[in-house]
């Protein structure tokens, strides 16, 4: 099969499409048959050494999410068979021809989605329903907060929390991705470039906050969180761009009752993510299915061009999803 290898860490350029063998499968696995691959940020750590595969994972072939057609099924497998058109989360490997998925997180193409648009679902949707729903505990009528609004989580989270009934804000760095995420269906949408997002999350929610914060951003964006959660708020990081490092002052989580809490998806147990897969399938598809939930395809590069795949989602200026087709 054709793969895009890691062949060293590094720039882009390190990516190369080469032959790699058709992986193998356990008795619980099915192998696709991959039509498309999505890009996700941390494909990009690990081309550049900075976030290693858990084990099991293929070490050198990049890619957490893939659609295509089921080609095989080992012999424990009791819900899928050859022929059924998936979209999968993997730990890895998901840059090539053929990638071999657990059954529990394979989920049926939803509606009348394309391969591609199949394909721009698992990773950022399992994150978000993971982080926002299960860890955040965001219900009712509570708020949600989103940085990075026009980024694929950011476009799945302002989707699955305002289908479901809630207000949704968001940061993003152009007024052009302002008007997108808003026209989307966030609420308001703030240029972190321009304005202060504590204090304008401060105007519009009369000094109360919102309820959940989804952070990828970390670093010095954390007091501002801080300020613009609401009494017994969350605060889930799932990445931290700004850097690891921060100074908070920890009176404020006392005085609120806050709750800092974060995760890690690609290293989980497979159970979890199935658990994450049939929460999906139960409440998120059927909105996808009536079209009240869409994915958001910025641009598609053949395998060949995996490199400059890697260049536009690290240069930030994309507004949905990146895939790559094979």
């Amino acid at each position: 099969m054709k793969a895009i290898v890691i062949t060293q860490p590094g720039v882009p350029e390190v990516l190369q499409l080469t032959e790699r063998p058709i992986p193998a499968y356990s008795l619980k696995e099915v192998l696709v048959k991959v039509h498309v691959a999505g890009v996700n940020r941390p494909d990009i750590y690990q081309r550049k050494g900075n976030y290693p595969p858990p084990q099991g994972a293929p070490q050198d072939i990049p890619g957490l999410e893939i659609a295509g057609i089921i080609e095989e099924v080992g012999s424990e497998v009791t819900r899928w068979k050859v022929g059924d058109k998936v979209c999968a989360l993997v730990a890895g490997g998901g840059y090539a021809e053929y990638c071999n998925v657990p059954e529990g997180q394979c989920l049926p193409i939803p509606g009348n989605l394309t391969f591609e648009e199949a394909a721009a679902l698992p990773e950022t949707f399992f994150t978000v329903w993971s982080n926002v729903f299960d860890r955040g505990q965001l219900k009712n009528s509570e708020t949600l907060l989103v940085h990075g609004g026009s980024s694929g989580i950011g476009v799945a989270a302002i989707q699955m929390a305002t289908a479901l009934g809630h207000k949704v804000y968001v940061t993003a760095g152009t007024n052009e991705k302002c008007s997108f995420c808003e026209e989307l269906g966030a609420e308001q949408a703030i240029n972190y470039k321009t304005k202060n997002f504590a204090e304008v999350i401060r105007q519009i929610t009369n000094g109360k906050g919102v309820d959940v914060i989804l952070d990828m951003i970390g670093g010095d964006y954390t007091t501002g969180n801080l300020k613009s959660l609401a009494d017994e708020g969350r605060l889930v990081l799932i990445n931290t761009m700004n850097g690891k490092d921060v100074q908070v002052d920890l009176s404020v989580v006392m005085r609120k009752r806050l709750t800092i809490t974060g995760s890690m998806l690609r290293s989980r147990e497979i159970e979890f993510k199935a658990a994450i897969a049939q929460h999906l399938e139960k409440i998120i598809w059927p909105l996808i299915a009536f079209g009240k939930i869409k994915p958001v395809i910025y641009k598609a590069f053949p395998a060949s061009e995996a490199p400059e795949a890697h260049k536009l989602m690290e240069s930030s200026e994309h507004i949905g999803k990146i895939i790559i087709t094979f």
